[in-house]
């Protein structure tokens, strides 16, 4: 292969040259770890591959191979240089016990000198100092003794004891390719893993690391001890960008087909050329790399946020637009860019070509929502990082909580401004605020703890529920006023423990089961049903009569009405599901859900409000469905085998080896999931579904609110009693409410706005005096005062009255609305021309009252939650007007 191949023809031909070595291909996983809560991202070609290396699943072939999207967190900060990036493509084969060292060590060899005709002797090979096997199999190939360099445990050796306690492990050995001595640090002593130095001040890079053999051969017990597997295993690794670099002859991987075009792209829309400046060849280099990071993010369902992998893309992306900026890039781009990325990459990842309606308007909203985050935290950033040399944890918690700034974009800007920023600090504020979340949230410490279950040493529940609301069983434990008892009589509040019950816990989203225990003359109301600790189910009542002891039998009895009310909404909800996805599109993922005997309520990822035509073509789809009467089967597979089959889940949850589905159809499945909860027989059970609401639960995410079967009768029965009544009362009929409604809201607007223009007219009288107010800041007049207006309009009325009678100068009006405080800021344009301007006083004005505000050069606005601070506010303002003179 020659400079002129590309990444793709790369990419094919490694996973060809493996599928001629009987490997089966597999196609990339998610970026959102499939049933692994350990990671966050995954991170590895192997993460996919888990349960075969672990043995819980048999893979579909021995022999595997893939290119899979990968994703690190650690480099975020520094992307930008010329070796660092977040999403990478992790070329791999691998070995399910079958072939081992010498065929790993062959194929890699055969693959790079005669399927990318690599020259042989650039190959430098590092080798864990103990694997002498691995030494003389590399002899063989024919790279000599000089060029196998031996290394210990932290650079050649995989798993515990160095990433973990106990599991698999073993040495790996690292093919290096050598760029050559005119590369690097220049030494003579110069090899594969130099610690040393260039002439610029960067870390050697003569020798690029290229791939990775991991060699599985032992386990690693918690006692120190390595017995060897009886199947050892190979899993290698290695990034198509690195060798795209090496094949293309090009300097780093952004002057690859990878990336060039993209930033070829960026050079059109900024006009700022790449090659010429540090500075912008770093900030193009991070808004192309972070844009396409964000667009694969996006494509597997992860939405911007708060926290977890929501957070992770929203570094990125904001960080993209930041640097963005530094290029002149003022508008959105990011979507222009992630065209290209989902032209050139889609026929290789289709994920991205399906969902890219979904990926373009999450980054548009979430582009449109920093402008004005950023335009206001950057304003207070500057004038912190002006006035001091290290930032307050105080201040970087003020910029996160009310301007939504990430901590991690402060800590950057200061580090470019030479500031410190106090991050420890940072975190006793975000302490704080949790604490104070947890003291106002509803949970009254009513549950016991863990540690009393764990006590009483009970392995665990079975459930009977899936086929039966009646059971007879043993009680095996009590706990009472949050200690273990023997027994409990009349009158006294019980959990109560058996050895197996009908009675469904509080799981998936569905409420638990509440019933009653009997035996004789006893009677325990069942309120609630809970799992505390895994496999145990707990029953939460009230002794009504007689005494209960350990050991006792009796009979466990759901309340049959509410488990009927719950699985039909259960069942609705995966319905509901199915239908958003075939109405809305594949991204649409389950986030949440909560099910009661009354409702539903359904958490998904969408990035906008849908239509009144959605909503009524989701919910006709579900009915339609619920009118065939499709089955609903239940059965049970090995999870990785229920993935692959199709069925949906929580991704990143942790899942049982084996797990229960529920698939929805008659022939093709309409829905396919993973589910533990408890369902009707057959769709018409549901009798109906009504959607009540759709709302907004945060950025990209929606909520749906919804009825079923016996709640949805006696919604449309009391929504009908209900509109005769109003009819009634307005003296119309049913048909003419809607009309009679409309007229009498534009009656009532029009009062309203004789009364707005009243209220204004007397505003502005009282206003008069106020002229007398201006004082004189360098030759321009200043008027502030506090108001008694009732509301913005009115503020803002008085302020045009003001300024048209002042001529010229600034007029700052305040006043408490809504026990919130509000300011004014108006500008003339002769002033405007000074370079005073209104948006500046709004947003440095808004920070003392820790508030926000903005507008344009002559009309501007702040409003904040320090009612207190008003008359302080506003007197700083004159100050304001002379200090932006003197700039």
């Amino acid at each position: 292969m020659g400079s002129n191949v590309k990444s793709n023809e790369i990419r094919e031909s490694f996973l060809s040259f493996f599928e001629s070595k009987d490997h089966l291909r597999v196609p990339s996983s998610s970026l959102i770890p499939i049933g692994d809560p350990t990671i966050l991202l995954t991170i590895a070609g192997m993460n996919q591959f888990k349960p075969y290396f672990s043995g819980q699943s048999n893979p579909p072939n021995k022999r595997l191979t893939s290119s899979q999207k990968c994703f690190r967190t650690p480099d975020i900060d520094i992307v930008g240089d010329a070796t660092h990036n977040t999403m990478f493509e992790m070329l791999g084969n691998f070995s399910i016990g079958d072939y081992f060292k010498r065929d790993a060590i062959q194929y890699a060899i055969e693959f790079l000198s005669e399927g990318l005709s690599l020259p042989f002797d650039k190959f430098h090979i590092t080798i864990h100092h103990s694997d002498n096997d691995a030494f003389a199999l590399w002899e063989e190939t024919g790279v000599p003794a000089e060029r196998i360099h031996r290394f210990g445990d932290e650079d050649n050796w995989w798993g515990p004891p160095i990433h973990g306690t106990e599991g698999p492990c073993g040495p790996c050995s690292e093919l290096h390719y050598d760029h050559g001595s005119r590369r690097g640090c220049l030494m003579p002593s110069c090899a594969p893993n130099c610690e040393n130095f260039t002439v610029t001040g960067e870390k050697c890079d003569r020798f690029v690391e290229l791939w990775n053999l991991v060699f599985m051969q032992f386990y690693h017990s918690q006692n120190g001890d390595r017995q060897p597997l009886p199947a050892p295993s190979i899993d290698t690794g290695m990034g198509l960008e690195r060798v795209t670099t090496i094949i293309q002859e090009v300097p780093t991987m952004y002057e690859t087909d990878l990336f060039l075009p993209l930033i070829n792209q960026i050079q059109d829309i900024s006009g700022v050329s790449y090659g010429e400046n540090l500075r912008t060849d770093y900030a193009i280099r991070a808004a192309v790399e972070h844009t396409r990071s964000s667009t694969f993010l996006t494509a597997d369902g992860i939405i911007p946020g708060n926290e977890g992998r929501g957070y992770v893309l929203r570094r990125v992306i904001r960080r993209a637009i930041r640097l963005g900026r530094q290029l002149g890039l003022e508008k959105p781009f990011m979507g222009n860019i992630s065209t290209s990325v989902i032209k050139m990459m889609g026929p290789s990842y289709p994920e991205l070509l399906n969902h890219q309606d979904f990926i373009l308007n999450v980054l548009e909203l979430e582009e449109q929502r920093f402008q004005e985050a950023f335009e206001n935290g950057i304003t207070a950033l500057e004038n912190t990082i002006s006035n001091k040399s290290r930032i307050s944890g105080d201040t970087v918690f003020k910029l996160w909580d009310t301007y939504g700034f990430p901590v991690e974009m402060t800590k950057e800007i200061a580090r470019e401004q030479g500031v410190e920023v106090d991050i420890k600090g940072f975190e006793k504020e975000m302490d704080a605020q949790r604490e104070r979340a947890r003291s106002s949230s509803k949970f009254d410490g009513s549950y016991p703890s863990v540690q009393v279950y764990e006590n009483m040493g009970i392995s665990s529940t079975k459930f009977t529920g899936y086929d039966q609301t009646k059971d007879t069983s043993v009680i095996v434990g009590i706990v009472n006023e949050k200690e273990s008892v023997s027994k409990a009589i009349k009158g006294q509040k019980v959990e109560v423990v058996l050895q197996q019950t009908p009675f469904y816990p509080e799981g998936g989203g569905q409420v638990g089961d509440i019933g009653k225990l009997t035996s004789g003359n006893i009677l325990v109301e069942i309120s609630d049903t809970k799992q505390v600790i895994p496999s145990v189910i707990v029953h939460y009542g009230e002794v009504r009569t007689g005494t209960i002891s350990v050991g006792d039998r009796i009979t466990a009895q759901v309340d049959p009405t509410c488990r009927d009310d719950t699985t039909r909404n259960h069942t609705a909800t995966h319905m509901l599901h199915a239908a958003l996805r075939e109405i809305l599109g594949p991204h649409v993922r389950q986030a949440g859900s909560l099910v009661t005997p009354n409702r539903l309520r359904f958490d998904f990822s969408h990035f906008k409000p849908l239509t009144e035509e959605q909503l009524w073509d989701v919910q006709f789809l579900v009915n339609e469905k619920i009118r065939s009467n499709a089955n609903v089967l239940k059965s049970q597979d090995n999870y990785n085998d229920a993935v692959k089959k199709g069925a949906l889940a929580f991704f990143g949850d942790k899942y049982d080896e084996t797990v229960r589905l529920v698939e929805i159809g008659n022939g093709e499945p309409f829905s396919f999931e993973v589910c533990g909860g408890t369902h009707v027989t057959r769709t018409g059970e549901v009798g109906s579904i009504f959607i009540l609401a759709e709302s907004s639960v945060g950025a990209g995410m929606r909520r749906i609110e919804a009825v079923s079967g016996r709640a949805a009768e006696r919604m449309i029965w009391d929504r009908f009693n209900s509109y005769n009544r109003i009819a009634s009362i307005m003296k119309t009929s049913m048909d003419d409410l809607e009309q009679k409604a409309s007229s009498l809201m534009r009656d009532l607007d029009g009062a309203h706005k004789d009364k707005q223009t009243l209220e204004n007219k007397l505003s502005i009288e009282s206003a008069r005096p106020l002229l007398n107010n201006v004082i004189d800041r360098s030759g321009i007049p200043v008027l502030t005062a506090e108001t008694e207006a009732s509301s913005v309009d009115m503020l803002r009325s008085t302020g045009d009255w003001l300024r048209n009678k002042l001529g010229s100068g600034v007029v700052a009006l305040g006043s408490i609305i809504n026990n919130n405080p509000s300011i004014i800021i108006m500008v003339t344009p002769d002033i405007v021309e000074k370079g005073i301007d209104a948006s500046v006083i709004a947003k440095q004005s808004a920070l003392n009252i820790k508030g926000g505000g903005g507008g344009q050069a002559e009309s501007a606005q702040a409003g904040g939650r320090e009612a207190g601070k008003l008359g302080e506010t506003l007197s700083m303002i004159p100050d304001i007007v002379s200090e932006a003179l003197k700039r």
